[in-house]
């Protein structure tokens, strides 16, 4: 049985990337997920649904190995199992991941600007991608919480913002009317 958990380093190219239009560009591969849990097609789904629940994660990415890399072949979620499996009342020992994985991957280079991840993301309906190197090595995972985070964490520092401003505005309008 081939279920592991895979610690990737990550990359050191850098956060930005200036793209053909000047445009500077936040690279998906600096945000995703290095920690990637995957499975083989030929491994049950009793064992993939263990490994989810032993590394606390609802998808697991199927892989092949190729000239010894792990590239990306599938996506196998909780909702997976519990539809094709748990709810028909199948032998989950008996089926294999690639029985009833999602076998039409789609994946992102980690080169990839976050905006055109998201636009991948919202017209395919897809809330998770695998993210590869350019030679289709998984590297990565890349969930919309990855994405939702980012954008928090820009949105908490742009109101940090304001709220100096208007902190420093008072002070010289203060210091002004004194005068």
């Amino acid at each position: 049985m081939q279920i592991n958990c895979l610690r990737l380093p990550t990359g050191n190219n850098g956060c930005l990337q200036i793209k053909d239009k000047g445009e500077l560009v936040v690279a998906i591969g600096e945000i995703c997920s290095r920690e990637v849990v995957f499975a083989g097609r030929d491994d049950s789904v009793a064992a993939a649904a263990r490994l989810m629940r032993e590394k606390h994660v609802g998808c697991l990415v199927v892989v092949e190995e190729r000239d010894g890399s792990r590239v990306p072949v599938g996506l196998l979620t909780d909702r997976d199992i519990t539809v094709a499996v748990v709810a028909p009342r199948l032998d989950a020992e008996a089926i294999l991941v690639g029985d009833v994985m999602s076998a039409e991957l789609l994946s992102v280079q980690e080169d990839a600007g976050i905006a055109e991840t998201v636009e991948l993301m919202r017209v395919r309906g897809i809330r998770r991608l695998p993210v590869t190197d350019a030679a289709g090595t998984l590297v990565g995972l890349v969930a919309a919480d990855d994405i939702l985070a980012l954008l928090a964490e820009e949105i908490v520092g742009l109101a940090g913002m304001i709220a100096r401003e208007e902190k420093r505005e008072r002070k010289v309008r203060k210091t002004r009317a004194s005068d």
